[in-house]
């Protein structure tokens, strides 16, 4: 488990900051397997899931929702035969703050859960 996985999403407002490019050069590194996409100028950190059927996707889909219930704060989620493709940003700020990389890595925890169910 990492710092970050272990973190929980603070209230984040319309003009909460998003993260700055040493923030982002720091934390990506703490997320390894996750990709900056640039989206109409939104950053947003997106990784694909791989499973071995539809009903094991599904599952963790529903783990991941689950999770963004929980703390408030909610990914695009694209589930497909076995994969998942879940994308992290802030809706309200149009970019990246520190909730979504404490996202990312709560995402990766539930999918070593998922691969040890497996």
């Amino acid at each position: 488990m990492t710092v970050l996985s272990q973190a929980h999403c603070e209230a984040c407002r319309a003009d909460a900051p998003k993260v700055s490019e040493q923030e982002l050069a720091d934390l990506i590194r703490q997320i390894p397997d996750w990709r900056v996409e640039n989206r109409d100028g939104i950053l947003q950190l997106e990784k694909v899931f791989a499973f071995r059927n539809f009903a094991r996707a599904l599952a963790f889909t529903d783990a991941v929702g689950a999770l963004a219930e929980a703390e408030g704060h909610h990914p695009a989620l694209l589930t497909e035969w076995g994969k998942v493709t879940v994308t992290w940003w802030t809706h309200k700020i149009r970019g990246l703050h520190r909730n979504d990389f404490i996202m990312a890595a709560r995402t990766d925890e539930l999918a070593k859960g998922a691969e040890d169910r497996a």
